[in-house]
């Protein structure tokens, strides 16, 4: 029987069960409305689930939050599943997860559905411009996690080597390599701060349940590369799982790993750069890109091959987040684990950094009015927090202009 524990806080509703079909009305909603990429989300979530429903109080919700930025995976859709699950169990969670994502997923699917018809000049220029939002945005979330994940001179210099070695060798297996070595570097060297572990949820799997949903990642992450030879949805499937079980350090860094499994075999950059684009003007995960990559990858069965993007890439971090609630206080409290952490954070600064050379500074900046666009489009989301679908506006408008 799995085990409960008492929410702590006293705002009114924390602590009290309720139903899936609440949880997924809450998350709908959140999933339509949510703008401006995980760390909006997480803001959002507060004064949602928080603030005005008393769901959980700031204590429960920050070690939630501190949890789910601690393990690889999309960490707003990993809080909304934890939160879903604290408030009605599993099915609370799946509906958390569900209603949080189908927005975005939905939109993303009807834009490849409609890539196909995009031809000539004018749809080349949205294309080209989508680009460079990719570029902007990448930039915006560089500049961000190099200041939060590589902190001192150690980490910034596994940052750079592992930059220096994905841009040498230029080969994409090398990825998986280089977050291991990361994680080894990290024990080795770092000394990250603390992570206090505050507040226990009132419902969580019980550990039986989370050894399960541990395993399981373990074992699927091992058995797809090995059988993806016996059919093509299998090798898909195990391009989109591979990406989210080694996201760490937030959604951007899923491009890289992501590039590593689709291009060229299952589409051209031009396509995967231009779905990149569009998912930064969507509410809700940037995760949902898989709903786009799968359909576009799957021409045959675009629809099949939007489930499989989207399912196959969240299952990971949601297998994680549920194996990681039921023993969070041994995982939160490992010195060893915060070590490697921290090493495997740093390398994926690196690994973004060798990505926004290559592809997007590669494909996307071809003339000094592309720089200059896509530098405007990083003023206004660095220096005035502008959200990433007025960058879309820009970028989209003054390549169109130049088109006309």
């Amino acid at each position: 029987m799995p085990r409960t524990h008492e929410l702590a806080g006293s705002n009114c509703g924390a602590g009290q069960p309720g139903s899936a079909r609440e949880v997924f009305a809450v998350a709908l909603r959140l999933g339509l409305t949510s703008f401006g990429g995980p760390i909006a989300h997480l803001g959002y979530f507060r004064n949602e689930y928080v603030v005005r429903r008393g769901w959980l109080d700031d204590h429960a919700y920050s070690e939630l939050v501190g949890l789910c930025q601690f393990l690889p995976g999309p960490a707003s859709s990993q809080v909304g599943y934890a939160i879903g699950w604290a408030r009605a169990g599993g099915f609370g969670a799946l509906a958390a997860w569900i209603g949080f994502t189908l927005p975005s997923a939905i939109i993303m699917f009807a834009f490849a559905m409609a890539a196909h018809s995009l031809r000539g000049p004018l749809a080349e220029a949205v294309i080209h411009g989508l680009k460079l939002v990719a570029v902007a945005v990448v930039a915006q979330a560089l500049i961000g996690m190099a200041k939060t994940l590589t902190p001192d001179f150690r980490r910034i210099a596994i940052a750079a080597a592992a930059a220096a070695v994905m841009l040498l060798v230029a080969n994409p297996a090398m990825q998986v390599l280089i977050i291991a070595l990361g994680g080894l570097a990290g024990v080795l060297l770092c000394k990250p701060e603390a992570v206090a572990v505050q507040r226990r949820t009132d419902r969580a799997p019980g550990r039986r349940f989370g050894l399960g949903a541990l395993v399981s990642f373990g074992v699927i992450l091992v058995a797809l590369p090995l059988l993806q030879s016996v059919n093509g949805w299998l090798a898909l499937c195990d391009a989109f799982y591979r990406s989210g079980a080694l996201v760490f350090g937030g959604g951007h860094v899923v491009l890289p790993l992501l590039r590593q499994g689709l291009v060229p075999h299952w589409m051209n950059d031009a396509a995967f750069l231009s779905g990149y684009g569009a998912a930064q003007a969507l509410p809700g995960p940037l995760f949902s890109i898989g709903s786009y990559l799968g359909a576009i990858a799957v021409p045959a069965d675009p629809l099949g091959g939007s489930a499989v993007g989207i399912v196959a890439i969240f299952l990971p971090g949601l297998l994680l987040v549920t194996g990681s609630l039921a023993f969070r206080e041994q995982i939160m409290g490992s010195e060893l684990a915060k070590r490697a952490i921290a090493g495997v954070n740093a390398v994926v600064v690196g690994l973004l950094a060798a990505a926004f050379y290559n592809p997007l500074w590669t494909t996307g900046i071809a003339t000094l009015g592309d720089f200059t666009t896509a530098l405007a489009a990083l003023v206004l989301l660095v220096r005035f927090k502008a959200p990433p679908i007025v960058a879309v506006a820009l970028c989209v408008a003054v390549k169109l202009g130049f088109a006309l």
